[in-house]
């Protein structure tokens, strides 16, 4: 089965398909301690973040969707990924049979309106192509990611303990109306 990863731009940015020379930007982003601070709590290893850089590459062959690269115009390397998986966390039928949407900026993107833009573009093309809802796991103090969710239509679905930390399970039907 093969799938085309599209390309997809905006006035600032493109989302376009991680390539292998992005690898040691991705594992940057990844190993950087304020950017995962509200998502896993400690930074990843080369190997864990090679291991998510080949699953986002096959997801979309798998799946019809995926995670894009974003890349901001005024930046010579991607600044982060936003994009759609299954991550079967085995956290229920109500949010684990959903594509489960996720977004990470490097913190010289962020501040920008950059991690809206790239999000609003994502959810965009998956309304026209994909449909349907969608999912998202942020942290209560992650403010930043719950105004992106919340400007996208997500609600809260539950509070779960997740590595020990409490997260919040959020759900998306559609495009706000």
């Amino acid at each position: 089965m093969s799938r085309t990863i599209p390309t997809i731009n905006t006035q600032r940015l493109t989302l376009r398909a991680m390539r292998s020379e992005d690898f040691a930007r991705f594992a940057e982003i990844w190993a950087t301690p304020e950017v995962v601070s509200q998502i896993t709590g400690k930074p990843r290893s080369k190997a864990l973040s090679w291991d998510s850089f080949l699953r986002n590459a096959g997801h979309w062959q798998i799946s019809g969707f995926g995670q894009w690269a974003i890349q901001p115009r005024d930046m010579a390397q991607m600044a982060g990924q936003t994009g759609f998986f299954f991550g079967s966390r085995d956290l229920g039928s109500d949010f684990d049979t959903y594509p489960e949407a996720g977004w990470v900026l490097a913190p010289e993107a962020q501040g920008r309106g950059l991690g809206l833009e790239a999000v609003q573009a994502a959810h965009d093309w998956f309304d026209r192509v994909i449909a349907g809802r969608t999912v998202c796991i942020i942290t209560p103090e992650n403010i930043n990611s719950l105004r992106i969710a919340a400007t996208l239509g997500y609600e809260e679905l539950r509070e779960v303990e997740m590595g020990g930390d409490v997260v919040r399970l959020m759900t998306r039907k559609g495009p706000p109306v």
